[in-house]
């Protein structure tokens, strides 16, 4: 009896959902044993061709890690669906877009022009910018077409399950190979892993917050067993799904959020910013801003993990114009 098929593929991400596989160690050979890995382009040497060259729905599970960024993302992404029964959304760049989708604060023109040109350690006299096609004596050179919005998997293919984490732990990935290989998932659409919130597993303890400012990581040393956001340091473990045994926060880091919002919530950064704005130590609207003028970058703070797939879903001007949340992905994504 033939074993199931596996695919593993990297598109817009860091490529730390695939070393994350490797954490299972020697578990890995069980993964071996149960399925047989059919395209996995960062371990072994297989080509797109290969993939082309499949039955549709051949592939029976795709873990589909990173953001959709570009053409090239998207191609296969789609292939990939096409070729594969289950397809899950590997980590937190294709379950939200991750940092990747923070460049959805600007557009393409705007990071080209920061890039190759107005970066403090860029030396570009000539102003060269990277081309699409570009013609050489060999043949043409082409470039998958750089997207002014990055995108979420489930935004561009359908998915069937989430696995998050940046990356997620080998503790995760073990639970969905499990329950894969045993047929016990859950229903089609759902998120593996408990439902429960970081602050829920996290033992540090935990009194009455009243937040008067936020500090840097390297500004203070941490009492080693009270709660971080009562001492002032980031933590968006009062807002974020667990299913990491809360490892930061148990090592004196604040929890960035990277497993994402819980059952029912919409959007990640607007549960993040109510559960810190409910715990300020403010009576006026000056206080707030005074308060929150300690956190360097709201954006990056709140929206790191799930800007592409947030009620903002990017920022965008249209002819100097600018559009309406319900237009900017039709008129930007390209």
């Amino acid at each position: 009896m033939s074993k199931p098929k596996l695919a593993l593929y990297w598109a817009s991400s860091c490529g730390g959902c695939e070393i994350a596989v490797l954490g299972l160690h020697e578990k890995i050979l069980d993964v071996a044993e149960a399925f047989d890995i059919v395209f996995w382009p960062c371990v072994m040497d297989f080509k797109y061709e290969d993939v082309e060259a499949m039955e549709d729905g051949e592939i029976d599970v795709c873990l589909f890690n990173g953001a959709i960024r570009n053409d090239e993302n998207a191609h296969l992404a789609h292939l990939l669906r096409r070729k594969s029964k289950v397809m899950v959304a590997f980590g937190s760049c294709a379950f939200g877009g991750s940092m990747p989708g923070l460049a959805n604060f600007n557009d393409r023109e705007q990071m080209f022009n920061y890039i190759y040109h107005d970066s403090p350690s860029t030396d570009n006299p000539d102003g060269i910018v990277p081309q699409q096609r570009t013609d050489m004596p060999e043949g043409e050179l082409v470039l998958p077409n750089f997207w002014n919005t990055v995108k979420t998997l489930a935004q561009v293919v359908p998915v069937d399950y989430y696995l998050p984490g940046c990356p997620p732990e080998a503790s995760s990935i073990e639970t969905a190979v499990t329950a894969i290989v045993s047929g016990e998932l859950p229903p089609p659409g759902s998120v593996i892993g408990p439902d429960i919130t970081v602050c829920d597993e996290c033992p540090r303890e935990k009194h009455e917050k009243k937040i008067s400012r936020f500090y840097r990581p390297q500004e203070i040393i941490p009492d080693p067993d009270t709660c971080l956001l009562e001492q002032g340091l980031f933590c968006a473990g009062i807002a974020t799904r667990s299913g990491c045994g809360a490892r930061c926060p148990q090592v004196g880091v604040g929890c960035r959020g990277c497993y994402g919002p819980n059952e029912g919530v919409y959007d990640h950064g607007a549960k993040i910013m109510t559960g810190i704005a409910s715990v300020l130590d403010a009576d006026t609207p000056e206080e707030v801003e005074a308060i929150l003028d300690t956190l360097p970058d709201p954006a990056g703070y709140f929206y790191r993990f799930h800007m592409p797939d947030s009620l903002l879903r990017r920022t965008a001007r249209t002819n100097g114009k600018k559009l309406l949340a319900s237009e900017q992905v039709a008129a930007s994504e390209l």
